[in-house]
């Protein structure tokens, strides 16, 4: 061990380097001050934490590396906890510190004291502490950065007196740990032999394929064994290249449903995604009786959660690869998802089909429109890898400060197709978007309602949903307050000319595009 003696300051700068951090995602308080004193690297404001998580989660999955985020105590640490969540479900590798009182006045219950601090977050972080002494928190941050991208990845929190800082501590060895898992080689043989005896396979990719970069994986193993490739229910990035003719679709998170779209085949992997995420109860098998299934996860707990079948623990991409080497090559004979070139009309499958038809070859799809996600499946399909990011937790607010994490994490155009109740969640985040110059065009469908609440309600025998409208809300005066320039949509005739112009800006944009 090194005997050199640093500040705790000094030696946490270094870890976080030592990991890859390069930048700070923040709301700065009072008990995080000490923190920010010399910092190496830029520092990410956002109006509220809900914001700052927001962003770093888009920036770790858009760049591949943990993302460092700073809290304020108990109240900050609550506001971020919505998206902390989504970060958990996204599997998202998120470093988060947060403010605690000085330790020599933790007794007496001060003011933005944070009572069990490291309960608060639980259980929706991998690790959380508060170290003992000032001297231990080096190697509490050290174990933090590592949990959190250790598969399944996902955030974790550690909690810092403000006294903790300036610290004398001795300075840590900082550790170089591998952490891919390799999956059983007999296990995937195993599969290959299922899909191999099939008449006809299938794939179910989820968000899991895109977390480890299997995407070309995905595609080389279904073309060789011709297999017909769905997206998992509520899957939260992109899976597979969506005008590829051996897309399927998209399975809907309703059992019943799923037994009809899976009926055909008679051996299915799901890859990356648990079996099967589910909306509403069901009944019945969870996949079609005269069927086989294995399932192909980093996540144990897709695994425990395993309705019968068998499965495989490890790096999904490194296993889809593995497959390939194994299975037996044939062609493909089944159909493939069609397009839809809806009517114009100034509604979302219409909007949605010109945002396909104009946007930059390369620009990443952002979205957080639950009731445009049946007409974005329809005409706006994802192509490339690393093309879409959405929230697997399905809590609103994520998807507009992270589509600014995204683009502060990648060179290209990011498109946010944002519903007008998710919008109002993280308004504030247009802020940061101005300061950042992120380079996101905010495309806010308007239909004056929380119509995916509306549009559920007749699951539960409803016809009327209290609270659901939001007439009067004119989201160009919004973006205009916090200096984002932005345009109203109200007609077709406006439609085209408005979303060439905001895709053509290099800062942010956006566009209030008045739908039914």
């Amino acid at each position: 061990m090194t005997n050199e003696k640093v500040t705790v300051r000094e030696a946490a700068f270094r870890i976080f380097q030592h990991f890859g951090v390069d930048r700070l995602f923040g709301n700065p308080g009072s008990t995080e001050l000490p923190m920010l004193k010399a910092m190496p690297f830029p520092y990410v404001m956002g109006l509220n934490e809900a914001v700052v998580m927001g962003m770093a989660d888009g920036y770790a999955r858009a760049t591949g590396k943990p993302s460092l985020v700073n809290l304020h105590s108990s109240a900050g640490t609550g506001h971020s906890l919505g998206n902390l969540f989504t970060a958990y479900k996204n599997n998202t590798p998120i470093v988060v510190t947060a403010g605690q009182q000085a330790r020599s006045i933790l007794p007496h219950d001060p003011f933005l004291f944070a009572e069990r601090a490291t309960e608060f977050p639980r259980p929706y972080v991998k690790f959380s502490v508060e170290p003992a002494r000032a001297e231990d928190v080096p190697l509490a941050l050290i174990r933090a950065f590592i949990t959190a991208l250790t598969p399944p990845m996902g955030p974790v929190f550690v909690s810092i007196p403000v006294d903790d800082w300036d610290r004398e501590c001795e300075m840590p060895l900082l550790p170089e740990v591998a952490l891919t898992r390799t999956p059983d080689g007999d296990g995937l043989e195993r599969i290959a032999r299922m899909l191999d005896a099939a008449s006809r396979p299938a794939l179910v990719l989820g968000t899991g394929v895109a977390n480890c970069g299997g995407w070309e994986d995905a595609i080389e193993l279904a073309e060789k064994i011709g297999a017909s490739v769905w997206a998992a229910p509520y899957a939260a990035r992109e899976t597979f290249p969506e005008n590829h003719p051996q897309f399927a679709g998209f399975l809907p998170a309703w059992r019943d449903q799923i037994q009809t779209l899976l009926d055909p085949f008679d051996a299915i992997l799901v890859a990356g995604a648990p079996v099967f995420t589910y909306h509403v109860e069901g009944s019945g098998p969870h996949w079609p009786r005269h069927a086989q299934l294995a399932a192909l996860s980093d996540d144990p707990n897709h695994l425990a959660a395993l309705p019968g079948g068998f499965g495989v623990l490890g790096d999904v991409g490194a296993g889809l690869a593995i497959i390939s080497e194994f299975a037996k090559e044939r062609a493909f004979n089944g159909p493939s998802h069609q397009l839809k070139s809806p009517e114009p009309a100034m509604n979302a499958p219409y909007v949605l089909k010109r945002v396909s038809e104009l946007r930059p070859e390369q620009a990443v799809i952002v979205e957080e429109a639950p009731t445009a996600r049946g007409p974005e499946h329809d005409v706006l399909p994802i192509t490339r890898e690393g093309g879409f990011y959405t929230c697997a937790s399905g809590g609103l607010g994520y998807s507009l400060p992270a589509s600014i994490g995204i683009a502060l994490g990648q060179p290209d155009k990011v498109i946010a197709i944002l519903g007008d109740g998710s919008a109002m969640y993280t308004i504030q985040g247009l802020f940061a978007a101005k300061l950042e110059a992120a380079n996101v065009s905010f495309v806010i469908l308007n239909n004056a309602a929380y119509a995916a609440l509306t549009g559920f309600s007749g699951e539960f025998g409803m016809n009327h949903v209290p609270g659901c409208d939001l007439s009067g809300l004119d989201f160009a005066l919004l973006a205009e307050g916090h200096g984002v320039p932005a345009r109203r949509v109200d007609t077709l005739g406006e439609l085209d000319e408005a979303l060439e112009w905001s895709f053509a800006q290099t800062g942010p944009s956006l566009l209030d595009i008045r739908i039914a």
